[in-house]
């Protein structure tokens, strides 16, 4: 038999307990904040004639192109890519993406059918993000986070079968549960709870945990209310259900399922949750529609010059051409720290450090087309994620076109940092196909009679990043230097605030590095 410790046991209790505690780790971190964003930013008295040149057509840049327009300045937005959007990017049938290295991937999706590489989801509380899309006619619609028909899947536990996270997740807080009513029971908590609390906490915890009136956690209809049923309710002579039988408590805990299940309660993934319909890039196309006519694309800066009379930037045509220049009053710089410590600046010691020091964390992702939506059909998933301990991390369902017929994408994997985004990395893109289609099949045996194309992203070898998103060496020392209006240049971007890899962190690092800049330009 396990022996859980007290410090494990409240480890666990949190886990299903409540997402506070884990909010609060993760915001030392600088992760899972709520937005600031109050509205629309205000830039009034633009001096007339002042030139502002944007380096970058991201959202972050494409932010700071839409507001300075508007507050009367001269904008220019140099673009190293054919589109805009940087990682807000949608990849369809039709598109062709070449990777680092060489390796080129025609996506053959069905018409209809995409995979989003970069940001896919939106939480309801990022409110910058949330806003633009209203401003901009971005139509929105739910995106499914959390499913209890998903599957858990580790490969050292029960032979490796799969597990529904609904089972997974009434037995963990069953069994904790009936741990804490036992203990609240025997005085073992009266040094924390008064009597009457007590009697309290005991009823919630039997309702919350679907207990019965002993205070147990096992077979039955509390349980089965819960966790599901051998046979589910119907009609007829056999309309009866019969509830199903809970997995032992000692096997919950040694099995370790419960650690997926807080992946679904940090704050950015609660829901609501959204996605723009057809696409993340819809987004990237709203802003677009308002500031494509600033934007110079096929743009690759060679060079960042500033002095006290203004900012010169050299580029040159991606598709051959002369090198050129550009010049500005001011430049807001929006080019990630991993290409912008490969270009010629002459930016302050400070600044430049920060952008010299910076990692780029290397996520992998990948779209998976198979020829009919068989987690609909044979599984009744909808929407949601499941989790495993494999390499690929997880299995995203699509949120949309439900119930149809003909050939649906999943997000076939997605790791985050560590080793196996490095081992992956490593690979061709036919080599991380074959792995995700062999580790996807553990958890859905028709993957490999289903398949039919796929496409796969990793984001170290993605020429205009080099990285999923910003890292920090040493926040405290680099922060304040890497966001300062440095004489003529502010930068800005997700690497830049403490909403690492969200657009919302992307938007409102560029609503304030505009409104610093422009406050400094109109004083004097």
């Amino acid at each position: 038999m396990s022996t859980v410790t007290r410090r494990n046991l409240l480890g666990m209790i949190g886990t299903v307990a409540g997402s506070t505690a884990m909010y609060h780790a993760m915001a030392a971190m600088g992760h899972a904040q709520q937005s600031s964003y109050t509205g629309p930013i205000k830039l009034d008295g633009a001096p007339q004639g002042t030139k502002i040149l944007i380096l970058g057509a991201g959202l972050a840049g494409m932010t700071a192109a839409l507001e300075m327009r508007a507050a009367g300045y001269e904008v220019e937005v140099l673009e190293f890519r054919e589109k805009a959007g940087g990682r807000c990017w949608t990849l369809r049938g039709g598109d062709t993406y070449t990777e680092l290295g060489g390796a080129v991937q025609n996506v053959d999706f069905a018409e209809g059918n995409y995979i989003n590489p970069g940001p896919w989801r939106i939480p309801y509380h990022h409110h910058a993000v949330l806003d633009y899309c209203g401003r901009l006619g971005v139509q929105l619609e739910p995106f499914v986070q959390e499913n209890y028909q998903a599957y858990l899947h580790r490969s050292d536990v029960n032979g490796g079968a799969r597990q529904r996270v609904r089972d997974v997740k009434a037995d963990y807080r069953g069994h904790v549960s009936e741990l804490l009513s036992k203990a609240a029971e025997k005085g073992r908590l009266d040094d924390m709870v008064t009597e009457e609390d007590r009697e309290i906490l005991i009823e919630s915890l039997r309702d919350f945990g679907g207990l019965t009136d002993a205070g147990e956690y096992k077979r039955g209809a509390e349980s089965a209310e819960l966790r599901g049923y051998d046979r589910w309710a119907g009609a007829g002579a056999d309309g009866a259900p019969i509830p199903s039988d809970p997995v032992d408590r000692d096997e919950v805990l040694r099995s370790r399922y419960w650690e997926y299940l807080a992946a679904n309660q940090i704050t950015n993934h609660q829901a609501t949750m959204f996605q723009p319909v057809g696409g993340m890039d819809s987004i990237a196309r709203g802003f677009e529609r308002e500031v494509g006519d600033l934007i110079t694309y096929n743009a690759k800066v060679t060079a960042l010059q500033q002095d006290e009379n203004g900012v010169t930037v050299t580029w040159t045509p991606t598709e051959g051409g002369e090198q050129r220049t550009s010049t500005a009053d001011y430049c807001v710089c929006t080019i990630p720290f991993s290409i912008l410590s490969q270009i010629d600046h002459n930016l302050s010691s400070g600044i430049s450090n920060a952008i010299s020091e910076m990692p780029y964390n290397g996520s992998v992702k990948w779209g998976l087309e198979f020829k009919r939506r068989f987690w609909e059909q044979d599984d009744r998933i909808y929407g949601g994620v499941s989790f495993t301990d494999q390499a690929i991390g997880q299995i995203s369902y699509p949120s949309t076109g439900y119930l149809s017929d003909g050939p649906g994408v999943l997000l076939g994997g997605y790791t985050w940092r560590g080793p196996e985004s490095y081992k992956f990395n490593a690979m061709q893109p036919e080599e991380r196909i074959e792995w995700a289609l062999r580790m996807g099949e553990k958890i859905h045996p028709q993957y490999r009679d289903e398949y039919k194309t796929g496409v796969t992203v990793s984001w170290h070898k993605v020429p205009w990043v080099l990285g999923c998103s910003g890292l920090w060496n040493d926040r405290e020392r680099d922060y304040a230097d890497a966001i300062k209006v440095d004489n003529r240049v502010v930068c800005a971007g997700e690497h830049l605030s403490y909403l690492p890899a969200w657009q919302e962190g992307a938007i409102l690092s560029s609503l304030d590095a505009i409104g610093r800049l422009h406050s400094k330009i109109v004083q004097g």
